[in-house]
């Protein structure tokens, strides 16, 4: 018996395979410009649109154009785009294939993509156990469920095709849809229906009993009665098998026997649905076979780029669902189908099961994991078999249970636990970023944080250890939460305190407080104190950003009302609060003063001038009647005091900046005399000090590293007045000024405090004016 012919492959087909595999792998690896390149995109405009060029471009140029596009100038692996493995490939592939089937003669079209839909439609509905049903591919995935509001419509208005809206004056449509839904699903359907808001009805979650995502029965019953009562047409229920927030699904059995009684469609789309291919699933679940419509998402569950969602549907009128756009007659449009038929090849009926079975155990291994952590508050719907893990940090005396609500909260609290969550979640993102866990807001726990991997884990390629490496962050992050909020109210009353501090109170700030330096001079106008406040605040955080601290100093969110202020960051346990406020309000006392006295400086100089020369003029009268006229000529002077030297006196002077006068230097040389005493090696030594590697506002024996109990204050005060520009009597080097030569005066004596030579005082009088 002959064997049939081996049917060769299509060379054209197989070139593009190839071509189009190596394009993706050159753009995923950017290594296809060289390095003269680089330097050369680095100096080229790139941003600004250029002409087309006349003779055209190479294949290899237009993808080293589209390479750095992508990239950038960012040149750092972590900032490059996520690797899509062979089955996104096959995906993009599709696309590509698309537009090359599309030239095929038309009979052979139709049958292809005949046979693509038929095998897609007929996979999907296997794979997710709903029979006999229709399929919708497109891009938005809220299109399909327009378009089976079109389908509804025009099975309940039969004029509607003919007449148009104005058949709906009369009895006007209703579409219901739960609380927990997507924001602006329901606007967005009565905008493209040209229906107006009215048609749409918010339905309440439970409020008594269940999970409080779930859409409250009986008030929908009631509202459908009520509805029907007045003249208006029920036409659509919209339910969720797993909420956008907290994955939670709707009582589905129950509001099908709705829809059912009040003759009303069903459809259902969530994350949940993507269970409907494991082997055991929750009844709850289930009941989403039964409805008229879902909306299925493979391309996130699978890690599938650029693949269109599906929405399934079942009909028995061919005519409707092309007057409402489910089905087309154009083969082209049928193509949109063929990403998706080569993906669900490449993976299989066991790769499709396993990659979304491995999503589901990532969420068990991580609410396992949560159950054991302290202050960690979980809102799920089942704990045995639950896609999507929503928790969140809370207080113990006040935190809600498992899908309870929050109660107890003083005013204020609220929103600060909120701000921690948020601080949590970002954190938690960021340090394990192949977790894929991201923060969402819902009514009634506030804010939380969401691990929801069958979005997430087949693109990121999350597996078991990211889980525990998240785990592990959460462990390291809940003390420092804990404590934070502890100290917020001791941070508060401590700098009630402080007379030159004001506390500001942002409760949407995740740290321990907002401060503000206020200065103490009053006289000045409200712009002159605008700009005096900003500049201490300045030179204050740059000071506190440069201490040897675990804590974090910033001017605060981008965007934050407040300014002028100084935002700090999370605490420790071994923190000390009152130092760390002393500290700040120290500091900003020195800035402060320093800062009046460079405004003044010009005023000190010139009266320390004027003074300066009054004195050395009165010391040189003194000094020409104590020696005589005689000792005053060159030669003759130098002859008397040859024969009879004079015993003269030198009388130092200072000059004092910070009070813009001179001083004699005699209490400097006995104070230093005295200092020389107290450090001789007889003198006893200061037990203060500061252990190497021991940070600031650290109390003692609160943490491994406060080994002293030595008050950061006082360093801080030091070394600070080390680079201030105020000159003290008491550590600031004296200079002496000699009294012999009446026409001359120490050099830079507004300035400078060194001992000035005899002889050269003239010179300095001329500069000082």
């Amino acid at each position: 018996m002959d064997k049939p012919p081996v049917k060769m492959m299509d060379p054209t087909l197989a070139e593009m395979g190839n071509h189009l595999s190596g394009a993706m792998k050159i753009l995923e690896s950017g290594k296809l410009e060289s390095e003269q390149g680089k330097e050369r995109r680095k100096l080229s405009w790139k941003d600004i649109p250029g002409p087309l060029q006349g003779d055209g471009q190479d294949v290899v140029s237009i993808l080293q154009l589209v390479q750095n596009l992508m990239h950038g100038d960012d040149d750092q692996q972590g900032h490059r785009m996520q690797y899509v493995g062979e089955q996104g490939h096959m995906a993009l592939l599709g696309h590509s294939l698309a537009a090359y089937i599309s030239v095929l003669e038309r009979e052979r079209l139709r049958k292809l993509t005949t046979r693509i839909l038929s095998d897609t439609t007929l996979w999907l509905c296997r794979l997710f156990r709903y029979e006999n049903g229709s399929a919708y591919y497109h891009e938005d995935d809220r299109e399909g469920l327009l378009k089976v509001c079109r389908l509804v419509i025009n099975a309940h208005y039969e004029e509607y095709a003919t007449e148009g809206f104005t058949v709906l004056s009369s009895k006007h449509p209703v579409i219901y849809q739960s609380a927990a839904c997507r924001p602006g699903l329901g606007q967005h359907l009565c905008s493209q229906l040209g229906l107006p808001l009215s048609s749409l009805c918010i339905v309440p979650c439970n409020t008594m009993f269940g999970s409080l995502h779930q859409m409250d029965v009986a008030l929908l019953d009631k509202l459908i009665k009520d509805d029907r009562e007045s003249g208006k047409v029920p036409l659509l229920l919209i339910a969720n098998a797993g909420t956008p927030g907290a994955g939670h699904t709707d009582k589905l059995s129950r509001l099908k026997e709705l829809c059912v009684q009040y003759n009303m469609w069903l459809h259902v789309e969530g994350v949940n649905l993507a269970t409907l291919a494991l082997g055991q699933i929750s009844s709850t679940v289930t009941a989403a076979t039964k409805c008229d419509s879902m909306t299925l998402t493979p391309g996130p569950w699978l890690g599938l780029p650029a693949v269109p969602a599906v929405t399934l549907y079942r009909h028995e009128d061919p005519a409707l669902s092309l007057t409402a756009g489910l089905t087309s007659s154009q083969p082209v449009e049928k193509l949109r189908a063929l990403p998706l038929w080569l993906s669900l090849q490449y993976l299989g009926h066991d790769g499709i099961v396993e990659r979304i079975k491995h999503a589901s155990q990532l969420s068990q291994q991580l609410l396992e994991h949560l159950k054991t952590l302290a202050s960690i508050k979980t809102s799920v719907e089942d704990e045995l078999n639950s896609p999507v893990v929503v928790f969140r940090f809370s207080q113990d005396n006040s935190a809600p249970s498992s899908g309870g609500s929050v109660e107890g909260y003083f005013a204020g609290e609220r929103d600060i636990i909120d701000a921690l969550n948020r601080w949590l979640g970002e954190q938690l993102a960021q340090q394990v970023p192949l977790s894929g866990v991201d923060v969402v807001e819902l009514e009634d726990e506030g804010t939380c944080v969401r691990f929801s991997p069958l979005m997430t884990a087949a693109a990121l390629g999350t597996q078991e250890n990211d889980v525990a490496a998240l785990v592990e962050k959460l462990g390291e992050m809940i003390p420092v939460l804990c404590c934070t909020l502890r100290f917020r109210q001791d941070f508060k009353d401590e700098v009630l305190q402080q007379a030159s501090l004001s506390y500001i109170e942002d409760l949407s700030w995740p740290g321990l407080g907002v401060v503000r330096y206020e200065p103490r001079n009053t006289d000045l106008d409200e712009d002159k104190r605008q700009q005096r406040v900003e500049k201490i605040n300045s030179e204050l955080l740059n000071k506190l950003m440069e201490l040897d601290t675990d804590l974090e100093f910033s001017c605060g969110p981008e965007f934050c009302e407040e300014t002028n202020c100084i935002f700090i960051g999370m605490a420790t346990e071994d923190l000390d609060v009152s130092e760390l406020v002393e500290t700040i309000g120290s500091v900003g006392r020195d800035i402060e003063e320093s800062g009046k006295l460079f405004e003044n400086m010009t005023e000190v100089v010139r009266r320390g001038i004027q003074e300066a020369e009054l004195q050395l003029q009165k010391a040189n009268e003194e000094k020409l009647i104590e020696e005589g006229v005689l000792r005053q000529i060159p030669l003759v002077g130098s002859v008397l005091n040859w024969f009879s030297p004079v015993q003269a006196s030198v009388k130092g002077r200072t000059f004092n900046l910070a009070e813009g006068c001179l001083d004699s230097t005699e209490p400097v040389y006995s104070i230093k005399a005295q200092m020389n005493t107290e450090a001789s090696p007889d003198s006893p030594k200061s037990s203060t000090k500061r252990f190497p590697g021991q940070k600031l506002f650290r109390r003692h024996g609160a943490g491994s590293d406060s080994i002293s109990d030595t008050s950061s204050v006082s360093q801080l005060e030091d070394s600070f007045r080390e680079t201030a520009q105020v000159q003290q009597v008491t550590d600031v080097e004296e200079a002496e000024v000699p009294q012999e030569n009446p026409a001359h005066i120490p050099e830079d004596t507004a300035s400078s405090d060194q001992r000035v030579p005899e002889g050269q005082e003239t010179e300095s009088v001329d500069n000082l004016r």
